[in-house]
C-alpha cells in the first residue's frame, strides 16, 4: 500500500508539472507558480493514509524530499541547464524567488519527517503557504491599493486575504482530520486563529522567497502549541 501511494504521489506531481508547463504561456507566471503551490499542497490529504510514517520508513518524507533536488536543479542558480528539455518548469521556477520552490520542498520535507504520525500538524503548516500565500499574492495584485513596506512591499488587502483564507482553510480541515484523530473542536478553533495570525505576520515580515520556509514551519509549531501538543 505504501509503495503504491508513493508511486501515485510521484505520478500526481509529474502530472501537475506537465499541466503547469502547458498553462504557463496562457496565464501570468505568478498564477502558474501559485497553481503549482496549491496543487502540491494537496498532499496533506494523502499523508494520513500512509501506514509507515515514522523514521526510518517515513514514506511522506520520501514523497517530499526528492523535490528538494528537483526544484534546485530547475532553479536559475543550478549549474545544470535543463531549461531546454523542461522549459515549462524552468520558467515557473525562475519566475519568482530563485530558491522559492526549493524552500517550499525543504519545509514540506521537514514537516513530513517530524510530524507524519500527526499529519494534521503538517496540514496546519502547509495550508497557509499553499492557499494563504496564494490568496495574499493574488488579492494584493488585484486589490492592493494600501501598501506597506517592512522587508518588502506588501498590501493590507493581501494580508487580510491571507488571514481570512488561513482561518477558513484550517477550520475546513477539521471534519477531515477529526475522523482520523481524537481532536477537540475548541482547541482546533483556537489553534486556527493563532496560526492564521502568525502565518500572516510571517508572510508580511519575511523577505521574498524565504516565506516558503517561515510560513510553514512557524505555522506548524504555533498550531502544535495551541492545540495542546501531540
Amino acid at each position: 500500500m505504501n509503495l503504491g501511494l508513493l508511486g501515485s504521489c510521484y505520478l500526481y506531481v509529474a502530472a501537475i508539472i506537465l499541466i503547469t508547463g502547458k498553462i504557463k504561456d496562457r496565464i501570468p507566471s505568478n498564477l502558474s507558480r501559485k497553481f503549482l503551490h496549491i496543487m502540491i499542497g494537496n498532499f496533506i490529504f494523502i499523508i494520513p493514509f500512509f501506514t509507515l510514517r515514522t523514521f526510518p520508513l517515513c514514506f511522506p518524507f520520501f514523497v517530499a524530499s526528492p523535490f528538494i533536488v528537483v526544484t534546485f536543479l530547475f532553479s536559475p542558480l543550478s549549474s545544470v541547464d535543463l531549461s531546454g528539455k523542461f522549459s515549462g518548469l524552468a520558467k515557473v521556477t525562475g519566475g519568482g524567488h530563485k530558491y522559492g520552490l526549493v524552500f517550499y520542498a525543504i519545509s514540506y520535507s521537514a514537516l513530513a519527517l517530524f510530524f507524519s504520525a500527526n499529519s494534521y500538524i503538517i496540514a496546519a503548516g502547509i495550508l497557509p503557504m499553499a492557499y494563504g500565500d496564494a490568496a495574499a499574492s493574488l488579492a494584493g495584485q488585484k486589490f492592493g491599493l494600501h501598501k506597506y513596506n517592512i522587508f518588502g512591499t506588501k498590501s493590507f488587502e493581501g494580508s487580510i486575504a491571507m488571514f481570512a483564507i488561513c482561518i477558513a482553510g484550517l477550520l475546513a480541515l477539521f471534519p477531515f482530520f477529526s475522523c482520523l484523530y481524537p481532536l477537540s473542536s475548541y482547541n482546533w478553533i483556537l489553534a486556527s486563529l493563532g496560526t492564521a495570525a502568525v502565518a500572516t505576520a510571517c508572510e508580511a515580515l519575511t523577505p521574498h522567497g524565504f516565506d516558503n520556509l517561515t510560513v510553514p514551519l512557524f505555522s506548524a509549531v504555533v498550531f502544535l502549541l495551541l492545540i495542546g501538543g501531540l
